[in-house]
């Protein structure tokens, strides 16, 4: 069967590029606010909180309501359980899902041959397979004293995003701080997924390398993660609707 080409360009409104974190314990709340935003949302997030405690027929309802799924496992294994796991994940219909950079060449390269191979034996299009580059949870102190790389963050990130571009992969998730070295190592259509975004006036939390919707935009994001700032708001309507404003006259200057 005939495999769906993906799109050349990449996403285009800020509907299209701004993906919803359904940070939650368990699946009422996600399914709940899944359909409050049927219509405005193009793309929704699912952890590891999420998947544990509700399975993968939480990524099937999810789907039913007309929304693409970024299954967030950070895959990271020998490259032969990552494979498996990289096939599940295509199996299940996912749009994206992500592998650890720092597992090597070898397992990213396995996950993306894994994934379309399998894509190619269901007819369907294969996912968007992206690499975790440094959690923006890490500052530099942390990463060289507790981790123990010695360096700078964004040299980190620059030599995990071209291992994972010589290995296949569709791009990286990477801190919006990071996106400008990115493009200029691996190219303009490379694809940046950005954690760490943050509106004017919201609390960091445990993001350390963040920006707002519109500098990550204008930084070139190709996707913004966005949970909590939406999800533990006293309106969320009204926070994703400012989000998404932000985000089309960001876009629209970029134009």
């Amino acid at each position: 069967m005939t495999v769906v080409t993906k799109e050349a360009a990449g996403p285009r409104s800020a509907r299209d590029r701004l993906i919803l974190a359904l940070d939650f314990p368990a699946p009422a709340e996600a399914l709940a606010l899944a359909s409050r935003f049927r219509g405005r949302l193009a793309w929704v997030k699912v952890g590891m909180e999420l998947f544990t405690a509700a399975g993968p027929n939480l990524v099937s309802q999810l789907e039913d309501r007309g929304l693409k799924v970024f299954l967030d496992l950070k895959f990271h294994d020998i490259p032969n359980t990552v494979a498996r796991a990289a096939a599940a994940a295509t199996e299940l219909g996912v749009a994206m899902f992500n592998v650890h950079a720092s597992g090597g060449q070898e397992m990213m390269a396995g996950a993306v041959e894994a994934a379309r191979s399998r894509a190619s034996d269901l007819g369907i299009t294969p996912p968007l397979v992206i690499a975790v580059t440094v959690l923006t949870s890490l500052d530099q102190g942390t990463l060289n004293r507790e981790v123990g790389l010695a360096g700078g963050v964004a040299d980190h990130v620059e030599r995990f995003a071209l291992a994972a571009r010589d290995a296949g992969c569709d791009g990286v998730v990477a801190s919006p701080r990071e996106v400008e070295r990115i493009k200029a190592a691996c190219g303009p259509n490379f694809v940046t997924v950005t954690p760490g975004v943050r509106p004017l006036g919201n609390d960091a939390g445990d993001q350390r390398r963040t920006l707002t919707p519109g500098e990550a935009l204008q930084a070139g994001s190709d996707y913004l993660v966005v949970g909590r700032p939406v999800t533990q708001a006293p309106d969320p309507a009204a926070a994703l609707e400012s989000i998404l404003s932000e985000m089309e006259e960001a876009a629209s200057h970029a134009r």
